[in-house]
């Protein structure tokens, strides 16, 4: 099973003027893929820290992607940080020097230079229709943390990320979670290696909790399925969904 991190840079996460929503949409795509998103981390923009922790992700998981801090600005440090994790030099990258002045329709300035600056033997992935490629180092992939170009250019390499995919059922339920706590826990005895979650919801018209059921083998879930169906009360489902 491959398993992956998500390292979340930038002051402006952590004092709350931006919000995070790559986390979400980085685990619900793996998870797609068949890949275990273990941990989200998220630090400020310095350059120590940076390093410390994209060197234990890239020791400790599959796949690593880090979000933010990769612009023209004085606090965009990522890439100082990645290459001091992996000991390499930082280097202007002629490529990338030579795609934005494809893509610029005026001369560059330090600015845009700064964004060609990365880990000296970084591999450069192409994204169609965006001028800026996502950079791998190592195991490391570096996203922006701008929302839709963190979700372009991850759906642009998606491919490289595979593994056998999760199988989800969800089932609304108008039982409280108090009600059905025995059957659920006698269902995890039956189903040992089911990942079974329970989701009670506040003010929802129709149903009083969600509960998932998940597996790699499908034929697993549908079993699960079936008996939990079975033990539940009668017309305590409202809906099933795949």
């Amino acid at each position: 099973m491959s398993t992956a991190a998500l390292l979340v840079i930038g002051n402006e996460i952590l004092s709350g003027k931006v919000r995070d929503t790559n986390s979400a949409f980085l685990a619900v795509e793996l998870r797609k893929l068949g890949v275990e998103l273990e941990r989200i981390l998220t630090i400020p923009d310095e350059i120590d820290l940076i390093a410390r922790e994209t060197k234990a992700m890239s020791e400790n998981y599959d796949y690593v992607f880090t979000s933010g801090g990769i612009g023209p600005t004085h606090d965009d440090m990522t890439m100082d940080g990645i290459a001091l994790a992996f000991e390499r030099e930082l280097e202007t990258n002629q490529s990338m020097i030579d795609r934005m002045a494809r893509y610029s329709d005026k001369p560059l300035n330090d600015a845009m230079k700064k964004m060609a600056i990365m880990p000296a033997g970084a591999e450069i992935l192409d994204v169609g229709g965006l001028w800026f490629p996502v950079v791998v180092v190592e195991n490391v992939h570096i996203f922006p943390g701008i929302p839709e170009l963190f979700e372009k250019k991850f759906h642009s390499i998606a491919d490289r990320f595979s593994g056998v995919p999760f199988v989800l059922r969800k089932i609304f339920v108008r039982e409280s979670e108090s009600d059905i706590a025995d059957t659920l826990n006698s269902l995890l005895r039956e189903y040992p290696e089911l990942m079974l979650g329970s989701y009670p919801k506040i003010n929802e018209e129709h149903y009083r909790v969600m509960l998932t059921l998940e597996s790699r083998d499908e034929a697993y879930v549908e079993r699960a399925t079936g008996q939990l169906v079975k033990n539940l009360p009668d017309d305590a489902i409202y809906k099933i969904e795949s």
